[in-house]
């Protein structure tokens, strides 16, 4: 299993940016994809995941900080993964991780992510 991210970069407040995620090593549209932030001095925290049960079937979850700014989606013909981010704030300054695992049943709730990729830093100047 390989992730992939990118996308990272600085940007000012209240910008958009868009993280990706590429996939390999295992069967991507039997994933959870998520992504997870950590800050510098403070614990990892996931933003956002996404599984995917078929066509028009999909669920996603997002932290309360990043709800109605950040919006997650997958190409399943891709093997790719994005973080649409945009009203960003100070507080978003972080490294950005991707992270999968097997999707085992259609309803997923908290989901513990099995695999990790390296992060992408984003910075956003105030």
């Amino acid at each position: 299993v390989q992730l992939q991210a990118s996308g990272g970069g600085l940007v000012q407040a209240g910008g958009s940016l868009r993280l990706s995620c590429a996939a390999s090593g295992f069967i991507f549209s039997s994933y959870v994809m998520g992504w997870f932030r950590q800050a510098p001095g403070k614990e990892r925290e996931r933003v956002a995941y996404i599984s995917w049960n078929g066509p028009n079937s999909w669920f996603e979850d997002y932290a309360d900080s990043v709800k109605g700014r950040f919006t997650i989606s997958r190409d399943n013909a891709k093997n790719t993964v994005y973080l649409q981010m945009s009203g960003l704030k100070s507080e978003d300054t972080a490294v950005y991780f991707c992270a999968a695992t097997p999707r085992n049943s259609i309803i997923v709730i908290d989901p513990q992510f099995r695999y990790w990729g390296q992060g992408t830093l984003v910075t956003v100047s105030s």
